[in-house]
């Protein structure tokens, strides 16, 4: 039998992988299967780029034709008033950031501090777990505009600090409110970590401080990730309360700008403003919130 030349040798289809082991290729109804679903992809996208097309259309018709709408867009979307009020406004906005840098940090930090009194076990620890019990309901069922102005009038009131600015009372407040909201978070997280974890830790001769910090916080955080996140959003928001404590911010900014040119315009840019502020972190929760779900469903979907 005559031995194959290189060149029928290389003509022979070869249906073996680099590792020695056949190859796999999808059959035919997996290929159907795979071209149904780019159809379907790209009808639904069609489909909703037309209904949006179509909603938009309506609603600038709506708009547009209502009897007032000059008067509106003269007093709330004048381009030179946004123009001359954005410097002012985005000095205010700097204020803003500052104070909800500082506030992240220590509701951060006086979160997980009520948290863990929270979880502490044993009755000698009963009066940590009652103030600490006490701090969330108290502060998450008063209002933080109440919050604001019993901290921002009512301690430098009592002369026991020097005179500071009102953007410290101000951060305070948010610290004191938001923290009793990412304390139970916190809280929710630690308690969603399933008991054995802790006990293998303390089998294996870690103390109660250890296992929190390496074996049930790295755990916790990542469950309750997407609601932090969401929290956070809503800080940044909330920190343009601040103006009603006199804080030159972007509410106050605009505020001001607003009675100079006795035009609305201002307020409109000053939303705007921490829209953009807030935007990047609202995509940012929910790619990790669809990101974790994906990955807990893995498998799941037939």
């Amino acid at each position: 039998m005559p031995e194959p030349t290189q060149t029928d040798a290389a003509s022979v289809p070869d249906d073996r992988g680099r590792s020695g082991e056949p190859s796999w290729q999808p059959s035919e109804r997996e290929l159907e299967r795979r071209s149904f679903r780019r159809r379907q992809t790209r009808r639904s996208v069609l489909v909703s780029a037309g209904s949006t097309l179509v909603f938009a259309g309506l609603l600038l018709w709506a708009l547009l034709g209502s009897p007032g709408w000059a008067k509106v867009q003269a007093s709330f979307f004048d381009p030179e008033v946004a123009l001359a009020s954005l410097p002012r406004i985005l000095e205010g906005l700097w204020l803003n950031i500052q104070v909800l840098v500082a506030a992240s940090i220590g509701v951060t930090l006086v979160a997980l501090l009520l948290a863990t009194l929270r979880t502490l076990r044993g009755p000698v620890f009963f009066p940590l777990r009652a103030l600490a019990a006490g701090y969330t309901d108290l502060f998450r069922g008063m209002p933080l505009i109440i919050v604001l102005y019993l901290v921002g009038f009512g301690i430098p009131g009592l002369d026991f600090f020097p005179r500071v600015p009102v953007a410290v009372w101000g951060t305070l407040a948010l610290i004191l409110t938001y923290s009793a909201y990412v304390s139970e978070v916190f809280r929710a997280g630690i308690e969603a970590v399933h008991p054995s974890q802790r006990l293998a830790a303390r089998s294996l001769g870690l103390g109660h401080g250890q296992t929190m910090r390496r074996i049930v916080l790295p755990q916790a955080l990542r469950k309750v990730t997407p609601a932090l996140m969401n929290d956070f959003v809503a800080m940044q928001k909330d920190v343009g309360l601040i103006s009603v404590l006199g804080a030159v911010d972007a509410v106050r900014a605009a505020q001001i700008e607003s009675a100079h040119f006795y035009n609305f315009t201002p307020y409109v840019v000053a939303g705007l403003l921490f829209v953009l502020l807030a935007w990047p972190m609202i995509r940012l929760t929910d790619w990790v919130s669809a990101r974790m779900r994906a990955r807990e469903q893995a498998g799941s979907i037939v």
